[in-house]
């Protein structure tokens, strides 16, 4: 270890201390331990700016600053549409990215917020790098970490790092959504993809009492980071903690491609009050969500004007949005009438006077989740 790296985990964990994501001294013991570069030393990948598709370039440890980046609080891609690392590359890419190193800050608080005991057994969703995962075993002990991946070259790749770093916890490679009930019952789960909908196997899989930590949302992009306590009837129930947290969804909850559009020159046509714009403000989008979580929004320009598409690839349901004059028009088809849902949940949220995301209820069973206010 040199000394250049020592100051680099030394200065990031002053630097989320001072910004109030490291709250207590164990954990930050544990950020000034792991050295996050030895999870990186595949190489990430940089976003190329520019006016046409996002494109991707490879950073390897050959690359001027990799090692200074590394400590920086920022979310690195570490693959790209679902097989693609950095050293398979030379040059750009424009795919979407489907693994990446989370910000530390995002990664740290959720281990805070975890609010984990010395004894306690945690399953982590998403081994990822495995730097969160060595942040867990340093705090925790390899044996009270097990960490699921369903990509079995993601995880291998964190299995290497981990034992470079002397960590050996339990990996499984699998669909994190089942959990893994051989080694149920844990006290905490904690999530590191975004979700649509939260299973029940970790509800079954976690001791009453116990917690749940897990990032929530829809296909329109809005979500928010809960903790749940599951009760002793097998339900679980919380709420959310707030800060606008995204990740990257979990692949058998990604929105499915969205093919050939439907003709939304028909449908049924009328006036609304509520005009497609007001779902870029992140609380009324996760609302609307609530309504229409597996819709899918889009905007296309037609006849000289920007219409705002809303799909439902699953059922066939859409709604077409369009301003003209100060007025919003709404035209819908299918089985389901998306923005009517969508106008009585904003509707409802505004006259119960727009509680803030932190207010509103998650409950799941073994019937499905339910958000409420």
């Amino acid at each position: 270890m040199s000394n250049e790296e020592q100051e680099l985990r030394l200065r990031l964990a002053k630097m989320l201390a001072t910004n109030g994501h490291l709250r207590t001294r164990p954990w930050r013991e544990a950020v000034e331990a792991v050295p996050r570069h030895e999870f990186l030393r595949g190489g990430f990948f940089d976003r190329i700016d520019g006016s046409g598709p996002t494109a991707w370039t490879p950073i390897t440890p050959h690359t001027p600053l990799w090692l200074e980046r590394c400590y920086e609080d920022e979310s690195l891609v570490t693959q790209i549409a679902g097989t693609i690392v950095p050293g398979d590359l030379r040059g750009e890419i424009m795919r979407a990215p489907t693994s990446s190193s989370t910000m530390p800050s995002l990664v740290v608080r959720m281990w805070e917020d975890l609010q984990v005991e010395d004894d306690d057994l945690v399953l982590e969703v998403g081994t990822g790098t495995g730097y969160s995962t060595a942040l867990g075993c340093h705090r925790l002990t390899d044996e009270r970490i097990t960490s699921v991946e369903v990509d079995a070259g993601v995880s291998a790749r964190a299995g290497t790092a981990l034992a470079q770093c002397g960590y050996h916890p339990q990996l499984i490679v699998g669909d994190g959504l089942a959990g893994h009930a051989a080694g149920s019952p844990y006290d905490r789960v904690i999530v590191t993809c975004g979700l649509v909908s939260l299973p029940y196997a970790w509800v079954e899989q976690t001791r009453p009492g116990g917690t749940i930590l897990a990032t929530l949302g829809g296909w329109m992009f809005s979500s928010e980071l809960a903790r749940l306590t599951v009760n002793d009837d097998g339900t679980a129930s919380g709420r959310f903690l707030g800060g606008q947290i995204s990740f990257m969804l979990a692949r058998p909850q990604s929105p499915p491609p969205l093919g050939m559009l439907p003709d939304i020159d028909q449908g049924d046509e009328r006036l609304t009050t509520l005009g497609a714009d007001v779902i870029n403000d992140w609380d009324t989008r996760f609302v609307a969500q609530i309504a229409a979580p597996r819709a899918q929004r889009i905007s296309l320009d037609r006849d000289g004007r920007t219409e705002h598409v809303l799909v439902d690839v699953g059922d066939g349901s859409w709604a077409a949005l369009a301003e003209t004059e100060g007025r919003w028009t709404v035209r819908q088809g299918g089985p389901e009438r998306i923005w009517d849902d969508i106008e009585t949940h904003v509707r409802l949220w505004r006259e119960a006077g727009t509680p803030t995301l932190e207010k509103f209820q998650v409950t799941v069973t073994p019937d499905g989740q339910k958000i409420t206010w």
